[in-house]
């Protein structure tokens, strides 16, 4: 398993899209350089979704994807229960029209979205994995019931979850409390983290003098609490002088010493060449430590609205 992958939420317009979420706008001729400033460093594996601008993040990582050999390229998409109507309540449809919009022949990692009700969704992974249009299945959202479950019946065709993809950070370790990480280690199942930097909130960017976009969904969440942050990110920040990294890399390298693959927004070149020098650091257990504790005594609780408790 490679140690980062790059996602593509904030990419193009759209509902649940990149203008409406982070207050970015970002298109193929601006994201080009991108994409391939991470192919470049050996960052191949890109996570988008469905719901992310309503498909246009996916075309627009298909029109990026065409010019490499389609080994070359690890794509994750999923499938979003909450828009399931549109695809006639049909996992392989809204699965084919993924296909489609990205002008691939099959997809690496395919996950339900959310968990909503698993026994009805999940046996709808089983005709793409026997077709091989879709070669790995996870679940993201999911509580360690839901993923058990999930594990249960694709077992009974000879499959299995082969990944976990969840919000967690230094905010929000509910999946660590929840023992969804431990399950994920003791069954051989990978664990992507999402959100390890609570969507720039703990890059170090950002403050109450310079806040996020305030008219984005992100800028409205986490402006109030930028304050409450600032020990946190001051840590981080001090951390990654010792070595010679960023904050943002700190939050990065921590998500990779809690044993699961983070999966970093890429809008920006330094975003990709930040990620790639990430991957090689390497905190001490104290550092570990005292980043928890000093993001506990924030008191915040990042949980998004689609969320449900790990715990």
């Amino acid at each position: 398993m490679t140690k980062i992958a790059l996602g593509t939420w904030a990419w193009g317009a759209g509902a649940f899209g990149g203008d409406t979420v982070f207050g970015s706008k970002t298109d193929v001729e601006n994201l080009k350089p991108v994409f391939e400033a991470a192919m470049k460093a050996g960052l191949n594996l890109w996570d988008t979704a469905t719901a992310y601008g309503m498909g246009e993040s996916e075309r627009i990582l298909g029109t990026l994807a065409k010019g490499y050999n389609r080994a070359d390229v690890q794509i994750s998409t999923k499938f979003t229960p909450q828009i399931a109507e549109m695809y006639d309540n049909n996992v392989e449809k809204m699965a084919d029209a993924s296909i489609e919009r990205m002008g691939c022949d099959y997809i690496d990692m395919y996950w339900i979205h959310n968990p909503m009700d698993v026994e009805r969704w999940t046996p709808g992974l089983i005709p793409l994995l026997k077709s091989g249009k879709v070669k790995r299945v996870g679940v993201s959202n999911h509580n360690i019931a839901e993923i058990k479950r999930a594990n249960e019946i694709l077992g009974e065709a000879g499959f299995k979850v082969s990944a976990v993809q969840n919000h967690f950070s230094l905010l929000y370790r509910s999946s660590e409390k929840g023992g969804v990480l431990d399950y994920c280690k003791e069954n051989g199942i990978e664990f992507w983290a999402y959100m390890v930097l609570e969507q720039g909130a703990l890059s170090g960017k950002y403050n109450k003098e310079n806040p996020l976009p305030a008219d984005s969904d992100r800028g409205q969440k986490y402006n109030p609490v930028l304050p409450q942050l600032e020990a946190l990110t001051g840590e981080m920040t001090a951390i990654g002088q010792k070595h010679h990294a960023s904050c943002s890399q700190i939050g990065i390298a921590w998500a990779i010493a809690k044993g699961t693959m983070p999966i970093i927004g890429a809008t920006k070149e330094r975003h990709v060449v930040e990620a790639a020098e990430a991957a090689k650091i390497q905190l001490t257990a104290e550092e570990v430590g005292r980043l928890e504790q000093l993001a506990d005594a924030t008191g915040i609780d990042t949980r998004g609205g689609w969320e449900h408790p790990m715990e």
